[in-house]
């Protein structure tokens, strides 16, 4: 499969230049039911595919003829042509197999020659049904008359793809052979794993006539790189060399992936013998081949040919199966086309006429008249072949393409499942898929067991430290404040804090070895930028971040960071003060204007409820008095007045106010918190100012916006937390966080190190050592507790309403003395007058009432404990009684 470059042009124009073939005529008519149809067949005869394909056409013609059921009454010819592995040999076998009037021709197999030759058949107009050039880009839109029988590249490489993402692969290296067929595959296999966010970490391309030497210095660089997965896309006569190379390299071991393409099952399917060596050599690797249907007719076809006479070998590969479906393919359309009205016939191009003597004999190139009819007449038969479904798609595909996965072992190959575009991988045949529903959903992608390189069912993980002697660059930051975060260190490894901790702790628990470096990042005067940092990873300059770095979106888009292990967010701070209580405390939450309104609505509320209830409600008639005081009773007003002894200095309440503010916002040296500010929150950077430490934090918010300080911080919460233990609480958070991220350690993108930091880090969270870590590194008050502590000493006490309490206890005890001043008098009235005789002396002197020794104390509580209308009517008795002694005293007095 070799490219024709510029020197194969320039051979073949010689070729033309001195070709000596007279051309008789420049038409050739047949009759629409010719006697004899001329097939082309143009491939290596003597390579892996050819040996299969030549069998599969001979017997294909073979059939053609015998069925009187196609082509009725015409005889199939073909014509071979040799290409001889030679992309100049190629094309000139099929310029010259133009020149023979083939209506169509089976072939290339080659992609190289399909390009070059493409160009030739769309302007003869022969359509190329070609079982064996898998190039991805031979496109129907380019090359309308290139017919692919067989399933192209791009549905290989999305296997492929399909299978690294299957065992969470997330790099692989991609070697290939360096022609059409070769980077045109390895560039769509790069497309495919995007998608399924992999990559191709590097693509190492052989020349088409590698030297065991050239296999062997690719093979050692590729092998001093992390990835340990190798697609192979090489050719079948040849790449088994590398497979010896990479044993002799050590490469064929645990640890290492190997996945082959369909050269690889068609070269050993193709063997008369596959020896044991090279099934040891092969051991653990993983294949494609094309999914062919296990049928009945297929097993007699393999047997058929097995026994042909003239055949070279007993084993055929997948291609022989579709080189004859090939040749049906072209009987069937050709039968159909006659039926049609269609005509065979050939005539010279006009455009290819020899003129002004010129001896290229462009002429003798035969153009198949009837060719843009029967073009179309191919692509939409459909019927079923030895290799399956035989009908194209829109983009002229044949349809359902599939492959078998196969893990090769020490005792031949065994399936592991199949892929197909209809549902992915699985372990049902694609026959069977085809009756359900389509699911490629990652939940019902399945494979059965892999025995990987050293025998082992375990998954290798992909990857591995590059082997040049270089560890891990991890950058930390160097920073000035918060020291037990992160910091720098005397001893080895020259760092030191809580992120570190962590760091050193999760890797322990991966089951490789890490070699690693760290490398502080900032002058040590104030706190490094932390999105530059970032940078510099994305940038290649370190493998990693490890520190206080916050997880915010637009650093996700540049590394793969882990799983968080601290969480964080952005919270506002502002200052506090005392203010001192008062007794008229009280009056503080109204002014007099509001007192003044609130006891005019209390009367008007009462006046409403009077109106409504003046009519019904008996308890709001009666003497004006009685109504004036239900009122009041009833109406009652209910006052609920918060009055704290501690104020914020400011008026920020949240982020909201601090948002529709002007003044002056602290931040901490180099947080994310500025330009989240500037680009989310809209704030003005003029209002935004660097504070390097939490001695900065504490004389800007005292000295406050009017004395050159800020009006509020924002920071991170873990930050936060640990300024306002240090300060003793004197500064408090208002509102909410809001933001919701997390400190994480982040790694170039697609490294496998950040999954399996990840799964370190919840491990640390389950075992507890993560708090551990925490404990050890980051003490501090709990401010939440000082909060309660404060509002219970700071609540309002005596001192602050006695004003309040004097009014009302003088209220209470001046109502107590007319309440008792009252009873007194009512039980004045009430008590009996004394049993004494009347005045001898004075007759006409009322009896005097005196107390009654023998009342107690016992007598007065009946008294007030009597209802207020019993005593009325007590008293209201005795005074009829009074009236009616004073009248018989008056008439006593009276003469007679």
């Amino acid at each position: 499969m070799e490219v024709l470059g510029v020197k194969g042009f320039f051979l073949l124009i010689l070729y033309l230049w001195f070709s000596k073939k007279v051309v008789g005529s420049t038409n050739s008519s047949v009759s629409s039911r010719p006697k004899v149809v001329k097939i082309g067949a143009l491939f290596t005869v003597d390579s892996v595919i050819g040996k299969s394909a030549k069998p599969g056409i001979m017997a294909a013609v073979e059939d053609v003829n015998a069925n009187n059921t196609i082509l009725s009454g015409i005889n199939l010819e073909v014509i071979y042509k040799d290409t001889n592995c030679s992309g100049f040999v190629g094309t000139v076998e099929a310029l010259q197999l133009m020149e023979n009037e083939v209506f169509a021709a089976i072939g290339p197999q080659s992609s190289g020659i399909a390009h070059i030759i493409s160009h030739v058949v769309n302007e003869l107009h022969v359509p190329l049904l070609s079982f064996g050039a898998t190039d991805p880009t031979l496109s129907s839109l380019q090359y309308p008359y290139f017919v692919r029988t067989t399933h192209s590249d791009y549905f290989q490489m999305y296997a492929v793809a399909d299978l690294v993402d299957f065992y969470r692969w997330r790099q692989v290296i991609a070697i290939f052979v360096d022609d059409d067929n070769g980077r045109n595959g390895v560039s769509v296999l790069g497309d495919a794993l995007a998608k399924k966010r992999g990559k191709i970490s590097y693509k190492a391309a052989l020349s088409p006539g590698a030297t065991e030497s050239n296999i062997s210095d690719l093979l050692n660089g590729v092998n001093l790189m992390e990835s340990r997965v190798f697609v192979l896309h090489v050719n079948p006569d040849t790449g088994l060399d590398i497979f010896n190379v990479a044993k002799n390299l050590g490469m064929m071991k645990s640890g290492y992936v190997w996945i082959a393409t369909d050269w690889l099952p068609s070269k050993l399917d193709s063997m008369e013998t596959v020896d044991t060596d090279t099934l040891k050599l092969l051991q653990g690797v993983v294949a494609l081949r094309h999914h062919t249907p296990d049928t009945n007719l297929r097993k007699s076809f393999f047997s058929r040919l097995k026994n042909t006479k003239g055949v070279e070998t007993s084993r055929f590969n997948s291609y022989s199966l579709y080189a004859y479906d090939s040749v049906w393919l072209a009987a069937y359309a050709l039968d159909t086309f006659l039926k049609e009205g269609g005509n065979v016939s050939f005539s010279s191009d006009p455009k290819l006429v020899n003129t002004n003597g010129s001896m290229l004999h462009l002429s003798s190139l035969r153009v198949f008249d009837g060719g843009p009819s029967f073009l179309p007449t191919l692509l939409r038969m459909n019927f079923s072949g030895l290799s399956g479904r035989i009908q194209f798609d829109p983009d002229n595909n044949l349809i359902q393409p599939s492959y078998d996965i196969l893990n090769i072992g020490e005792s031949g190959s065994r399936r592991v499942g199949y892929w197909s575009n209809y549902s992915g991988l699985s372990v049902l045949a694609p026959e069977i898929l085809y009756t359900r529903p389509p699911n490629t959903s990652s939940s019902n992608q399945k494979l059965f067991n892999v025995l990987w390189p050293g025998e082992t069912i375990n998954t290798p993980k992909g990857w591995v430290f590059p082997n040049n002697g270089e560890p891990l660059k991890i950058v930390v930051p160097r920073r000035v404040s918060y020291l037990g975060f992160v910091s720098k260190d005397k001893n080895p490894p020259g760092v030191k804090g809580y992120c570190i901790d962590v760091f050193e702790a999760a890797i322990n628990l991966l089951p490789y070895s890490v070699p690693r470096k760290y490398i502080l990042y900032g002058d040590g005067n104030r706190n490094p930028d932390y999105s530059q940092l970032v940078n510099e990873v994305a940038l290649n300059t370190y493998d990693a971040a490890v520190g206080d770095v916050t997880i915010v979106p637009n650093r996700t888009r540049i590394l793969d960071f882990t799983q968080p292990f601290m969480e964080s967010g952005l919270v506002v701070v502002v200052p506090v003060k005392e203010i001192k209580s008062s007794p008229w405390a009280f009056l503080k939450p109204f002014t007099a204007q509001m007192w003044c309104v609130t006891g005019a609505f209390f009367l008007f509320v009462g006046a409403v409820v009077w109106i409504l209830e003046h009519r019904h409600n008996p308890e709001f008639r009666g003497p004006p008095k009685k109504q004036i005081m239900t009122i009041f009773w009833r109406e009652h007003p209910s006052l609920t007045s918060i009055l704290t002894v501690q104020q914020l200095s400011s008026q920020i309440e949240g982020v909201e106010s601090l948002i529709s503010s002007t003044q002056l916002i602290g931040i901490q040296d180099g947080s994310f918190a500025k330009r989240y500010l500037i680009d989310e929150l809209n704030i003005q950077p003029s209002r935004i100012i660097s504070l390097k430490d939490p001695k900065a934090y504490v004389d800007a918010l005292t000295r406050g916006p009017k004395a050159g300080g800020v009006m509020a911080i924002v920071d991170e919460l873990p930050y936060i937390e640990l300024f306002m233990s240090s300060t003793d609480c004197k500064f408090r958070t208002v509102g909410q966080e809001f933001t919701k991220s997390g400190w994480g350690f982040g790694f170039q993108r697609d490294s496998p190190l950040a999954v399996d930091m990840s799964t370190a880090i919840l491990q640390l969270s389950e075992n507890g050592d993560l708090q551990k870590i925490h404990d050890k590194w980051i003490s501090r008050h709990d401010c939440a507790a000082k909060v309660n502590d404060d509002v219970d000493s700071n609540e309002l006490s005596l001192s602050s309403f006695w004003g309040l309490f004097l009014i009302c206890g003088i209220a209470c005890f001046l109502s107590l003395i007319a309440f008792f001043v009252r009873v007194f008098c009512q039980y004045m009235k009430f008590i009996p007058e004394s049993d004494g005789e009347v005045d001898q002396e004075n007759p006409s002197d009322r009896p005097r009432r005196t107390f009654r020794s023998s009342r107690s104390f016992k007598d007065l509580i009946g008294f007030v404990d009597k209802r207020e209308k019993e005593i009325k009517e007590i008293l209201r008795q005795k005074s009829k009684k009074r009236r009616r002694a004073e009248s018989l005293d008056d008439q006593l007095s009276s003469p007679i």
